[in-house]
């Protein structure tokens, strides 16, 4: 039961991480990477902290305080600057397809890293689903801006920070629990933003937001960072990085539809096709199998 708390609950991170790509993709255009995170993070800090301090759970201690402020930063300074760079080149759905390798990437950094043993049943399940996302977003896939690889390699590098926080961050969650480590190195990555933003001059361009653009920083507030991570880390808490990992390839179908609906950026019918192969592949990945030699 535990294990399958953690599969949902980063199914659910997932989706609504998908949402937010669209989101993202949005408003980039009028900011810039460095502001946006600040804002995103900010707002998820402030929603995380009061509901952290009225818990009774148990803070970072020690040399823990450390190594957990340096993964915040490590995720949500530089994987989110990259992210949102990643966005400025290239589609919702292209980006989110690159980000998809994440399972692959944390695969093999934690066989690596000696934290997780390969299976082939969970090596065949990250491969389904990785193609069950090139099946959903074929059509998008096409329709590409001039340049777009480049950002597709920024998005691949950000899943690489991705999965070493997701493989470090296991024994700090254990020990402080997925609030309070959430909270911690939020707040870490926002500070560390928002004082490039504020000497960058970063926040000046917020002045010329709309209504919508502010729903979109909003939503990526309290949805995108907020929610979104505690369930990552709660999810982290409960079963294997590979495994959580996994879960990432509904970030492009929620990205896909969501884009396709407020940015106009096409989808097509193979949709429904890819949609079964990434629950198949989140499946096969999610139960046991026999280890690799």
């Amino acid at each position: 039961m535990t294990e399958r708390a953690g599969v949902l609950a980063a199914i659910l991170s997932s989706a609504l991480g998908g949402v937010a790509a669209a989101a993202t993709r949005f408003v980039i255009g009028g900011t810039d990477p460095v502001t946006l995170g600040a804002f995103r993070f900010g707002l998820g800090f402030l929603f995380l902290l009061p509901i952290a301090l009225a818990r009774p759970r148990r803070w970072p201690r020690g040399r823990d305080w450390s190594a957990v402020l340096a993964l915040g930063l490590l995720f949500f300074a530089v994987f989110f600057v990259l992210f949102n760079i990643s966005l400025r080149h290239t589609t919702a759905a292209r980006g989110a397809l690159a980000l998809s390798t994440l399972p692959l990437v944390t695969m093999v950094v934690a066989a690596a890293l000696g934290v997780e043993r390969l299976t082939r049943r969970k090596t065949a399940g990250v491969v389904i689903a990785m193609g069950g996302v090139a099946v959903a977003l074929a059509t998008g896939l096409a329709q590409a801006p001039a340049g777009a690889w480049r950002g597709d390699l920024v998005m691949v590098a950000g899943a690489l920070c991705m999965a070493l926080y997701s493989v470090w961050s296991r024994p700090y969650i254990g020990r402080s629990g997925p609030l309070t480590f959430t909270t911690a190195g939020m707040g870490a990555g926002a500070a560390a933003l928002a004082l490039v933003a504020w000497r960058a001059g970063g926040f000046a361009a917020a002045g010329r937001f709309g209504p919508a653009q502010w729903a979109a920083v909003g939503y990526l507030g309290a949805f995108g960072a907020a929610l979104v991570f505690y369930l990552w880390a709660f999810a982290l808490e409960r079963t294997t990085p590979t495994r959580v990992a996994s879960t990432i390839t509904v970030n492009p179908v929620t990205a896909s539809v969501v884009a396709a609906s407020i940015l106009g950026e096409p989808i097509g019918l193979n949709l429904l096709v890819g949609v079964a192969a990434v629950l198949a592949g989140i499946w096969i990945a999610s139960t046991s199998g026999q280890p690799a030699r």
